[in-house]
């Protein structure tokens, strides 16, 4: 009983560490936007952070617990934003409410992004390394490219698409475009806001641990450590490694219908390689493995450009570059991490246990 409450403690406390922090940074957003003390800078950042957390927790999933490197994630968040503002403006007059509307499509487009993660992971899960990472990034490119070229109207005679251009379709004049190729969605309904995204957020770490400290996460982390010895105890790996990878892509589809209500134009081409890459990032400079830290990271790394872009213009990438490298020595340096290690410790020197997910 002893050994198993050793076990137990560290990952409880991570956990509420983590929630502690979660929950006070919104009380105190909270008390900011009451009194006015925010800029309308910060207030439109609110809910791209939370967004962006949300991406980089799930990816930590796949590349931190299951040690595959996966550049799809943008893929994955462009098929969720493009299901829920399809549906969204689709059912905005036959559920006109939001509070109805704006869950459905949430669960919606976590679900097709989930199945798109299983139908591209049968297949790209038997790879490994680089390799899968230059399939899971090519994945993502063809999504892109295939969202940017529907073209998709509603007129009296039902719905056209085209992959071509609108003069394909043979829509009547007084059609409503609904997808427009590379201009995207346009008026979808501004259902995200910051207490949602926030909710969100936070069920997603809640997720992410209960995931982590589940016997599915231990038989998961038992691959990325050794994979021939999980197999050899009848671990099956092709299922392990499908329920993390769309895990994976459903909170990235949550987290891309979250940002499509966000803004009343949704284009395909923000959904590139760079925000795949952008998260990963997030992800590596938080701590491979670490939830909290890859809260952390997408908050810090996402506020420090703005903040910099008033204050030195031109000049705020170099030091965007600079805080990057310092922070990768800093998350890579063992006597740094062992003295943040030691200041959450409850035992004084006592280092965590291998395998103890912050």
């Amino acid at each position: 009983m002893k050994n198993n409450s050793k076990l137990i403690k560290p990952n409880t406390f991570q956990s509420l560490i983590t929630y502690a922090m979660l929950i006070i940074a919104f009380v105190i957003i909270q008390v900011m936007l009451g009194t006015g003390s925010m800029s309308y800078m910060m207030q439109d950042l609110l809910v791209p952070l939370c967004v962006y957390a949300i991406l980089a927790v799930s990816l930590n999933l796949t590349v931190g617990i299951l040690g595959e490197l996966s550049l799809g994630q943008a893929g994955f968040m462009c098929i969720g934003a493009y299901t829920g503002a399809l549906f969204s403006n689709l059912f905005e007059e036959a559920i006109p409410e939001a509070i109805i509307r704006y869950p459905i499509a949430l669960i919606l487009g976590g679900v097709i992004a989930a199945i798109f993660g299983i139908l591209v992971g049968i297949p790209v899960l038997r790879l490994r390394g680089d390799y899968l990472a230059i399939v899971t990034l090519a994945f993502g490119e063809i999504i892109k490219n295939i969202c940017a070229s529907i073209y998709l109207g509603k007129d009296a005679e039902g719905f056209h698409v085209s992959l071509k251009s609108v003069t394909d379709m043979n829509m009547a004049a007084d059609g409503q475009m609904i997808i427009n190729g590379a201009l995207g969605i346009n008026g979808t309904p501004k259902d995200s806001n910051f207490i949602i995204a926030f909710v969100i957020l936070f069920i997603t770490v809640i997720i992410a641990y209960n995931f982590v400290y589940s016997r599915t996460g231990r038989a998961v982390m038992s691959i990325r450590d050794n994979r021939i010895a999980a197999e050899s105890i009848g671990i099956n790996i092709t299922k392990y490694k499908l329920i993390t990878f769309a895990l994976t892509a459903f909170l990235a589809g949550v987290a891309g219908v979250i940002y499509s209500h966000n803004f009343s134009t949704l284009q395909a081409a923000k959904f590139d390689y760079n925000m795949s890459i952008l998260v990963l990032v997030f992800v590596v400079l938080g701590g491979i493995g670490s939830i909290r830290g890859s809260v952390l990271a997408a908050v810090i790394l996402t506020i420090i450009p703005e903040i910099l872009r008033d204050t030195i213009g031109n000049y705020r990438m170099l030091f965007y570059a600079v805080i990057l490298i310092a922070m990768m020595l800093i998350t890579s340096n063992s006597f740094i991490k062992g003295k943040i290690n030691f200041i959450f410790s409850k035992n004084k020197g006592q280092k965590n246990k291998k395998g103890v997910v912050q």
